[in-house]
């Protein structure tokens, strides 16, 4: 199976309470394509200048990301976001955003990446996302994440955008924005309603839960004693998640696939947090992938006989 995802390329400065880096790779379609990788063969589609290196580029082919479709601007510099976080790692504060190349991005996909089987619209401008979907007709499974910006700047034409695809990945705070419903179940079939047939709400620290026709599933982030820098770990989870399903085929969207793809997105997003930026996920290898799998399965696990209750 084919994967393709178009999304932002960065360099990020971070600091958190237990370190900091000056200049990072980052961006959602880096984070996403190097979790992606260890399912299928993944084409990432982004903006660069010429600050962005061959070093940059050894990471993704590192895990064998096909990167012919990166563009590089002349005389450009990579999109740039500065933040930092407190105690609470749940929340980043922007210091910075250079859009730089990003802000010019008009996502050109060659032949190959058009004809993929799956398709990830990671966070960019609503009319972009549908404009890359538009040109991937034949994908048999398309998944979609954004922000609270393009809620709060676009929220017509993401609308517009989600009615076009099969998957809605968004935190929990952004489909209560999106829904004007404070109740996560009721949002999520609101979502659900418009056409999409799963819908993923991203809970950092606290999981993710997942909503379709066949109910209701939820997930607790893997417990875990140190967490360095949170930064990519959405993506990391879409990239495992979105991964499984398209090494499932891409049309299995049956309750088992979809629970397997959120226990394999938890495992890579909780490998992302523990070391700056993408350190730890390069290094990261299958046999690691499946061992947390296996420990997540048996933390998650209960008695579910029936107890006799009194009264």
């Amino acid at each position: 199976m084919s994967l393709t995802v178009v999304g932002s390329i960065a360099f990020d400065a971070v600091s958190t309470p237990f370190g900091s880096r000056e200049k990072m790779l980052g961006g959602s379609a880096v984070h996403f394509s190097l979790a992606s990788s260890f399912f299928t063969d993944v084409r990432v589609v982004g903006p660069v200048g010429d600050d962005f290196g061959d070093d940059e580029y050894g990471v993704l082919h590192g895990r064998n990301v096909i990167t012919d479709d990166i563009e590089r601007v002349p005389n450009g510099e990579t999109f740039f976001w500065r933040g930092h976080y407190e105690y609470d790692l749940n929340t980043a504060h922007t210091d910075d955003t250079r859009l730089n190349v990003f802000g010019d991005f008009r996502p050109k996909l060659s032949d190959a990446s058009r004809d993929c089987d799956v398709l990830f619209l990671a966070n960019i401008q609503p009319d972009l996302q549908r404009e890359v979907r538009e040109q991937c007709g034949n994908a048999k499974f398309v998944a979609l994440d954004s922000m609270n910006l393009w809620i709060e700047t676009a929220r017509d034409s993401l609308l517009k955008t989600i009615e076009q695809v099969d998957c809605v990945l968004l935190n929990d705070a952004e489909i209560r924005q999106l829904t004007r419903k404070p109740n996560l179940v009721q949002a999520a079939r609101e979502i659900r309603a418009l056409g999409p047939k799963v819908v993923v709400a991203k809970q950092g620290e606290y999981g993710a839960a997942l909503l379709t026709d066949e109910g209701f599933f939820g997930l607790p982030a893997f417990p875990l004693e140190t967490v360095l820098d949170p930064t990519g770990a959405g993506d990391s989870f879409a990239g495992g998640f979105v991964g499984c399903i398209a090494a499932h085929g891409g049309e299995d969207l049956s309750h088992e696939t979809l629970r397997r793809a959120m226990a394999y997105g938890t495992a890579i997003a909780s490998y992302n947090v523990e070391e700056f930026g993408t350190e730890r996920v390069r290094r990261l290898t299958r046999k690691e992938i499946v061992a947390r799998v296996g420990e997540l399965a048996q933390i998650t696990q209960f008695a579910d006989a029936p107890l006799a209750l009194r009264g």
